[in-house]
């Protein structure tokens, strides 16, 4: 989900069955034969999405309700970033709009030089302006106005928007950005200047007034089909003529005008899922070419004759997210907000028996917010689990702060331990998840109803639209690092910002994560890294669940799916992808 997220989701947000394709760490036909065959649908990509999800924010400055990749793939497809984030989390400019970025001594000054090559579908050059225009987008929907519709859902990440003082022009191809204070110029190039993603002012900004504009904005948001979105500067357009009205596919034809590497595939259609067991039937009958083994269904691998396995572990994390607004049912909110009951959930989650039974081996015990795969420069293998699983140890950490065993539920001053797990419907895998984390938790006495809610109704309501509606939330999937490539933390655990949905607050943790932002030597930098993640390990703003890989499916006529993807961005490039037809 992203990319959500803040990502929101997306940065985001995602999980490992919400990937569509990766750069694989295996790379074998499912059926042990690598005979090239010929496409059956000519040369056209058909890209299955996860179970009963689909795409539905298309402008991109994004809700944080409608932050998910999802989103920010139909984005990247169609707009090119200010800067583009490399593989190995650097900056790639050969494919931004940025052709440099110099900054000054503090880290207050950031001066963006715009390649010229870049060109608007409609024949108009991406200039300035665009720039400008949609950063204003972006810091007015951070604001927190209550006249605003939405709030942005890059805020609390790249210092949107407190930390920018200003954003302006100089001529068509220079844009300056001053901020507040003085900053970790990594940081900020990777979390505020990577958020950006221009759209073309002279075909939006038609109310010439910020919040208007963005009403506008939310309006059309999920209408790709309207003319607002024609023009574009990526890889692809939307072909609204050829996607069914009723949701069912998404359909993307190259966009001839495009400065980069052009497409050499005629089509590329998203289709939606209603399962895991209907997109494993599109597979195995090859009306999807491009999409993903569901773990439930790993003993039949061998009926995908026509497609090469892959696995590939994204920059993230997975984890539940607990409401600890004091709004939430049932008083859980007050009941969540003491560490001991987090550590005790913890205990009760068996992560290496669903890695062994579930993903087949593949997938690490996940206990902080930065993984040990893909390996990077962020993870401190020093960190130890707090809380590994153990239910009859988190049962005692319970009884010891005074919670007593009533008709097999922990009860305290009346309060029952007690609540409801909201979790992604559509995945057999998924739902053996929370089953198995129910039972295990009934042995400590937490009493858990499970209830599957569709994909775009968790988000919506762990948003804290409504913090009424839910206790504990899972969407199946979990966070990676996109736009927040510096992995910080700023847009998941600061109090108040936009991915903490839940409504986490540690001034521990909010004081450690300013510290990353602040400019140093290396050494500085590296051990205030560190401290947040030790800190994020203990104090448990999340419950951790297991990291584990996508499970990727190509046909084997398809080409260049594994070698495009960037599992830093969680994103697909598809105009660097062949068909043989």
């Amino acid at each position: 989900m992203k990319r959500r997220s803040v990502a929101v989701l997306s940065a985001g947000i995602i999980g490992s069955s919400l990937v569509l394709a990766g750069c694989g760490s295996t790379s074998t036909p499912s059926t042990g034969s690598s005979q090239a065959v010929k496409s059956p649908v000519g040369n056209v990509a058909v890209v299955a999405l996860a179970p009963q999800t689909s795409p539905n924010w298309w402008f991109p400055v994004v809700a944080s309700t409608a932050y998910s990749d999802l989103n920010s793939q139909m984005q990247s497809l169609m707009y090119v970033p200010l800067i583009h984030i490399s593989k190995t989390d650097g900056i790639d400019y050969k494919r931004s709009l940025a052709s440099n970025v110099t900054w000054n001594s503090t880290g207050t000054v950031y001066t963006i030089t715009l390649n010229k090559k870049w060109h608007w579908s409609n024949g108009q050059p991406v200039t300035s302006a665009d720039v400008v225009w949609t950063t204003q987008l972006m810091l007015a929907a951070s604001s927190g106005a209550s006249s605003l519709p939405w709030g942005y859902g890059g805020a609390g990440i790249g210092g949107i928007p407190t930390r920018w003082k200003s954003v302006t022009a100089e001529g068509p191809y220079k844009v300056v950005v001053t901020l507040t204070q003085p900053s970790n110029p990594q940081w900020f190039l990777h979390n505020g200047l990577g958020q950006i993603l221009p759209a073309p002012k002279s075909v939006w900004d038609i109310h010439k007034n910020i919040d208007n504009e963005l009403k506008f904005i939310q309006s059309v948001a999920n209408d790709p089909g309207s003319k607002y979105f024609d023009v574009v500067d990526g890889a692809f357009k939307f072909d609204a003529a050829a996607s069914k009205t009723n949701n069912q596919y998404w359909t993307f034809v190259p966009n001839p005008n495009y400065d980069g590497h052009k497409a050499s595939i005629s089509k590329l259609i998203y289709k939606y899922e209603t399962s895991s067991s209907a997109e494993f039937a599109d597979l195995k009958t090859q009306k999807v070419n491009v999409g993903f083994l569901p773990p439930s269904l790993w003993n039949s691998r061998g009926e995908l004759t026509a497609d090469k396995f892959s696995t590939v572990y994204l920059f993230g994390f997975n984890y539940l997210q607990p409401n600890y607004n004091a709004k939430a049912p049932g008083g859980f909110g007050q009941i969540i907000s003491h560490r001991y009951v987090r550590e005790a959930l913890e205990m009760g989650i068996d992560q290496q028996g669903m890695i062994n039974s579930l993903f087949h081996g593949h997938g690490v015990v996940e206990f902080g917010p930065i993984p040990s795969k893909p390996p990077t420069q962020f993870d401190d293998p020093n960190l130890t689990n707090p809380a590994p699983f153990n239910p009859q140890a988190g049962k005692k950490l319970l009884e010891a702060h005074g919670w007593k065993l009533v008709n097999g539920v922990m009860t305290k001053n009346g309060q029952k331990l007690a609540f409801t797990l909201d979790y992604v419907s559509g995945s057999n895998t998924i739902t053996d998840q929370v089953q198995l984390m129910k039972q295990d938790w009934a042995q400590e006495g937490i009493q858990v109803t499970l209830l599957s809610q569709p994909f775009d109704t968790i988000i919506s309501d762990a948003n804290q639209g409504d913090p009424t509606k839910w206790q504990l939330d899972w969407w199946g999937g979990g966070w990676t690092y996109e736009p927040d490539y510096y992995p910080t933390g700023g847009g998941l655990f600061g109090t108040g910002s936009a991915a903490n949905y839940g409504g986490y607050s540690s001034s521990t943790m909010d004081s450690l994560i300013k510290k990353t932002y602040e400019p140093g030597t290396a050494s500085q930098i590296t051990a205030r890294m560190d401290a947040y993640q030790a800190w994020a390990v203990k104090d448990l703003p999340v419950i951790w669940v297991p990291w584990t890989p996508t499970f990727s499916e190509v046909a084997t006529y398809v080409h260049g799916v594994n070698s495009a993807f960037n599992p830093i961005e969680d994103l697909n490039y598809p105009n660097y992808w062949t068909i043989n037809h």
